[in-house]
């Protein structure tokens, strides 16, 4: 995994990301549901190391959801539901590692967005008076949403897009830079120069 290599920018790299999903929840930076936190916790299972496999991805997002809070003043229980489908995305990246093809990373990521979709779409199902509860209700959740907001089709969409996006820009960058490391550890030394010219080689010790 990450951890196992040692070089500088393979150490550096989760807190790389972690600055970038915090950005990206910028006000307006970006459409709604436009998030590279799908991509960071899914790449977090795959590749972090233990110690930082879990703490960072859910604490930064805690502490950019106090700020966002601070900045909306609109604390909602909703975001209990988040933190729980994060942790299943972190815990879905784990059955992938450095080994996995890029495009079955890909693919995972993107399953992992899709998942976080469900698990918030279906707790706003239950919990919204609005939504009838029953199979009806449910597909009107995961596709019209409610009104007077833009349809739930259009934060799928966003949802997809951005977590294939910072998936595939996240484990590319973690595979090459793991590639170059690997090879630079690979290099030979450098042999030690030959005896100065015209310098005798030291004789062989008698028995």
């Amino acid at each position: 995994m990450l951890g196992d290599v040692n070089g500088k920018w393979s150490k550096w790299l989760p807190y790389v990301f972690m600055l970038v999903a915090a950005l990206s929840r910028w006000p307006k930076l970006f459409p709604p549901n436009f998030s590279a936190f799908y991509g960071l916790a899914f790449c977090a299972g795959a590749f972090f190391p233990r110690n930082v496999k879990w703490w960072l991805p859910l604490g930064t997002l805690v502490a950019t959801d106090i700020a966002l809070d601070f900045y909306y003043q609109s604390f909602s229980a909703m975001q209990l539901v988040n933190y729980a489908a994060y942790a299943l995305i972190i815990l879905f990246g784990t059955r992938f590692n450095h080994r996995s093809r890029f495009l079955g990373l890909l693919a995972g990521g993107i399953m992992g967005a899709i998942l976080f979709y469900l698990i918030t779409n279906s707790a706003s199902w239950l919990s919204n008076p609005e939504y009838t509860k029953d199979l009806a209700g449910w597909i009107k959740a995961l596709t019209t949403g409610t009104a007077g907001y833009p349809t739930t089709l259009e934060f799928f969409r966003n949802t997809m897009m951005s977590g294939g996006l910072f998936t595939g820009l996240f484990a590319g960058a973690l595979k090459l830079t793991e590639a170059a490391e690997s090879v630079k550890e690979k290099e030979p030394e450098e042999e030690p120069a030959e005896a100065a010219e015209g310098e005798e080689a030291p004789e062989e010790g008698k028995a």
